[in-house]
Parts: C-alpha cells; sequence; structure tokens
C-alpha cells in the first residue's frame, strides 16, 4: 500500500468524526504561522492550536520566499489575519547544503538549472530575522507591524523568540 493509499483509508475510517467549525475559511485568532515542512513540526501541538485558528503554511526552511508573501497577502487581504508568526528550527536540513551546490545537483540530474532561491543558510536566528524583515518590508501585506520569529528546538520542544537585530 502506498502512503496516499494510506491516507486516503484513514480518511475513510473517519467517516463523520472530523470536528471543528467549517463554516468560515478565516482564522479566528488571525494569526498565519509560517514554519518548516519538517516533519517533527507538529504546529497543532506545539502551539496547542485548535482547528480554525490559523493559517499554516509550510516550506522547506520556514523562510519567507515570493510565494510565502502572496499567501501572506491572500491571508490577510482576504481572510483576515493580522499577525505573523515565523517559526523555524534547529537541525533544519536546509543547514546540511549551500544554495549552488544544491542547484549544481539538480542541474546535474536534469539538465536544467533552478532559477529559484534554495534559501540554505547556517545560522538559523539570523535566517528567521531575514524572513521577519521580508515580511515588515513587504509592500503586499498591510498588516507588519505584529511579525515575530521564533526557533523551535526540535530536541527540547521548545520556542526561543528571536530578537530584531538593531537597525
Amino acid at each position: 500500500m502506498t502512503a496516499i493509499d494510506l491516507l486516503l483509508k484513514r480518511n475513510a475510517e473517519l467517516g463523520d468524526a472530523v470536528t471543528g467549525d467549517r463554516s468560515s475559511p478565516r482564522p479566528s485568532q488571525h494569526v498565519a504561522i509560517l514554519t518548516c515542512m519538517d516533519a517533527r513540526i507538529r504546529v497543532f501541538q506545539l502551539l496547542g492550536l485548535i482547528e480554525g485558528e490559523s493559517h499554516i503554511l509550510r516550506n522547506a526552511g520556514g523562510v519567507v520566499t515570493d510565494d510565502t508573501i502572496r499567501s501572506l497577502s491572500l491571508s490577510q487581504r482576504k481572510l483576515g489575519t493580522r499577525e505573523v508568526m515565523v517559526i523555524q528550527h534547529t537541525d533544519c536540513g536546509l543547514n546540511s547544503v549551500t544554495d549552488d551546490g544544491f542547484k549544481d545537483e539538480l542541474e546535474a540530474d536534469t539538465g536544467l538549472r533552478p532559477t529559484w532561491a534554495v534559501e540554505a543558510f547556517r545560522d538559523v536566528e539570523a535566517s528567521v530575522r531575514t524572513s521577519v524583515q521580508r515580511v515588515k518590508q513587504s509592500p503586499f501585506l498591510p498588516q507588519r507591524d505584529m511579525v515575530r520569529g521564533f526557533v523551535y528546538d526540535v530536541h527540547t520542544g521548545r520556542l526561543s523568540e528571536v530578537e530584531r537585530a538593531a537597525e
């Protein structure tokens, strides 16, 4: 059985057991959370979230990219979010690659070099600061004042807030 087949089987077994308010796509806490796609980050458990409270955006590294800005713009302008929480984490896979190195691998394998940035980093706190700044500087986001960044320690389960660099 493939992973997708297993997930479909589980969905069928749920039947009517799926709960939660499904009347609105607007998050009740008016917050959008950006984090990494790493399977160790269980966002709902980590933050004690209840379904319907937030928008959850995930990508490799939990970094702010053009596509993240696109999603946040829709989240804020059409669905009422006002706060942005950026969560990156210790022991991230993006810490073990370089932009050029990964692009070289892809080019060697496919004959094509991607135009997008891998967004690899060595310093997770600096990466969080960069992502927070990208949100704060985006002209497409009307809500840029309530943006905070955090590092999730995958070994302890704790969040540490990343202070902004002196401006």
